[in-house]
């Protein structure tokens, strides 16, 4: 399985290139590295600037720029070797090796995508997708509909359910505001 690190976005709240904002004096992005290498070393990085060009993993330039996730799911799926991929975006440092192992021992092969939810909030750059989903990603790309949640609703994909107290570990961390809450003692 391949795993994509989605490190794009424009980071307007965040007035940074987000991956590599600090968490415990660490960029998120070798925090969520750390979280999958127990998981797998095919990781690519899905990036359009040279930022990132200090870690060893492939990187990737979106094929259609200025998309938003989808287009960068689309541009990782485009270019995996791999059926399943693990997508993650670059922006939740609290990532653990064990719920990522819960996606993937949950995933199911009936469907093109396997994604968290909880009682609040569907996770979809925490998910499994298939590169079958590949026309329905360019469909959604040609007509700009950009939502991640209509995504889903287009492909067979399933929700795993997870526990309100485990949601912390997928907070997305997207504004100054927010890191400060996240760095607080």
């Amino acid at each position: 399985m391949q795993v994509s690190i989605l490190c794009g976005g424009k980071s307007s709240r965040m007035q940074s290139e987000k991956g590599l904002v600090l968490y415990h004096n660490k960029p998120f992005i070798e925090h969520i590295i750390a979280a999958v290498l127990p998981i797998s070393a095919n990781i690519h990085l899905i990036t359009n600037t040279s930022d990132y060009d200090y870690l060893k993993y492939p990187k990737t330039k979106d094929i259609i720029k200025d998309k938003g996730p989808i287009g960068g799911i689309y541009s990782a799926l485009a270019n995996s070797k791999t059926q399943l991929n693990l997508i993650l975006s670059c922006d939740v440092p609290l990532l653990s090796t064990e719920i990522l192992l819960e996606l993937i021992h949950k995933h199911s092969d009936d469907f093109d995508a396997s994604v968290f939810a909880d009682d609040h909030k569907t996770h979809p750059l925490i998910g499994i997708y298939s590169k079958k989903i590949i026309p329905i990603l360019e469909k959604s790309i040609e007509q700009n509909d950009l939502k991640l949640m209509h995504l889903l609703c287009k492909v067979k994909h399933q929700l795993i359910p997870v526990p309100n107290e485990k949601s912390i570990l997928f907070k997305n961390i997207n504004s100054v505001p927010e890191l400060h809450e996240l760095n607080a003692p």
